[in-house]
């Protein structure tokens, strides 16, 4: 029997850094500041694009020195800076920012948006440089991102606890239609481009592969893995 409240990955995270749960989805990068147990098997990553994590700038990305960021997202916020330092040698200044593209490149070089507003840009359409992070980070490192996953404090992930988290992981894959129709109304996309989203852009089943590119983006989180002699700087 579970207890649910419904919250972003952040918000999760703060609830079990507060002991006000027990277990919740929370950002990959928060392993980096909280002892949690992983619940293996379920999560959110991408094998490329992912659509949702763009960087739009108005110069190539070697030449940002101040990104707007949206910090809902805690681990787009340090991939976004783990690529442009290792893909293209820039150490941009973050400026916090709503996700408000056009006053983002107001004040800065670069904005990162997020999620839902970032859904609702058409990226061809736009007269300056996006880059699609899970697709940056494929290209850095041949392996999948793993954006949240389902962990718990010490004890309270147990196996019967794991299966339920599989188990409801696979019932939301075959409703979703259900899902779809949900998820469109609510947030007033097409179904088209939720249905994409969802089964294209974003794997919600993980598998080893999967933690061997989460490890390695916590590594570079903690900045454990030494940054290359020379930035590629492709165009």
């Amino acid at each position: 029997m579970f207890d649910l409240e419904f919250r972003i990955p952040a918000g999760c995270a703060d609830q079990l850094a507060s002991g006000g749960a027990d277990i919740g989805i929370v950002p990959s990068f928060e392993l980096t500041r909280q002892e949690l147990e992983i619940i293996p098997g379920a999560g959110i990553a991408c094998y490329g694009a992912v659509r949702s994590i763009l960087l739009i700038s108005k110069c190539p990305a070697a030449q940002i020195r101040t990104l707007a960021v949206d910090s809902s997202s805690r681990t787009s916020v340090e991939l976004v800076r783990v690529i442009l330092e290792r893909r293209y040698g820039a150490d941009p200044l973050q400026i916090p920012h709503a996700p408000d593209l056009e006053a983002m490149l107001g004040i800065a070089d670069a904005a990162l948006i997020i999620g839902d507003p970032a859904l609702a840009i058409d990226p061809a359409s736009l007269p300056w440089h996006v880059y699609d992070l899970g697709a940056e980070w494929l290209e850095l490192t041949a392996l999948p991102m793993v954006f949240a996953v389902w962990a718990g404090h010490a004890g309270a992930v147990t196996p019967a606890v794991a299966e339920a988290f599989r188990s409801s992981c696979r019932y939301g894959l075959e409703h979703m239609d259900e899902i779809v129709a949900a998820e469109s109304a609510a947030r007033g996309f097409s179904q088209a481009v939720i249905r994409e989203y969802l089964t294209r852009h974003i794997v919600h089943e993980l598998n080893e592969r999967d933690y061997r590119g989460m490890e390695l983006f916590l590594n570079y989180a903690r900045r454990e893995e030494p940054a290359p002699a020379v930035p590629v700087t492709p165009v």
